[in-house]
């Protein structure tokens, strides 16, 4: 395994971005536990885009212009739906001493739907993994797998790493209610902002 996929995949997994932000969020509102559910949610939502990229369907997603769009419009519904519900502090960020029944399968579903719902993970993975795959060489999708593989895991570890140090400071937090309106705050603008820049992405 070349180290150049490893400082790339690197630098593109701890590059913050609306998978990272919610595991943070989750950290923040309900402790570490959850923290790593996100994190385990966040890496499963980019299987589906891994196999579209091994299968070949990226290079469709990329060439139709219309289920690229359908995609990426799902998608920023999507978060402009989490910045709302995180404004109004009813989504599944809300900050919580004790989980309600289903906040777990909450975090799972919005953890996947945050990754699945992005048409660019797809085109960047079909665009990435075949650079360290040689052409025509045997055995090629087992190598596509195992990079895979590896790459989901440097997502799982960095955005638990990323939740974990946010979990650290939720005791802090929470004692500070101006402090955790304004963060709550932040966080939906985030969202908004990332649903904004989504839409005006093209393939």
């Amino acid at each position: 395994m070349s180290t150049g996929f490893l400082v790339t995949a690197l630098v593109i997994v701890a590059t913050p971005g609306t998978g990272a932000l919610f595991t943070i969020a989750a950290g923040l509102a309900r402790g570490t536990r959850a923290s790593i559910l996100a994190a385990f949610a966040c890496t499963l939502g980019t299987v589906p885009h891994l196999v579209a990229a091994i299968t070949g369907l990226a290079a469709l997603l990329h060439a139709s212009g219309v289920a690229f769009e359908a995609v990426k419009y799902a998608g920023v519904a999507y978060l402009l739906w989490m910045a709302w519900s995180t404004w109004r502090d009813t989504g599944a960020l809300r900050v919580e001493d004790v989980p309600r029944a289903g906040s777990r399968r909450s975090v799972i579903l919005s953890g996947v739907t945050v990754n699945l719902l992005n048409p660019k993970l797809t085109i960047f993975f079909f665009a990435f993994l075949p650079q360290f795959v040689p052409a025509g060489s045997p055995g090629a999708t087992a190598r596509m797998l195992a990079l895979s593989a590896v790459f989901m895991l440097m997502t799982f570890a960095v955005f638990a790493g990323y939740g974990a140090t946010a979990a650290l400071l939720r005791d802090r937090v929470l004692s500070r209610p101006r402090l955790v309106d304004r963060i709550r705050k932040a966080f939906a603008a985030s969202f908004a902002v990332l649903g904004a820049r989504l839409a005006v992405e093209s393939r």
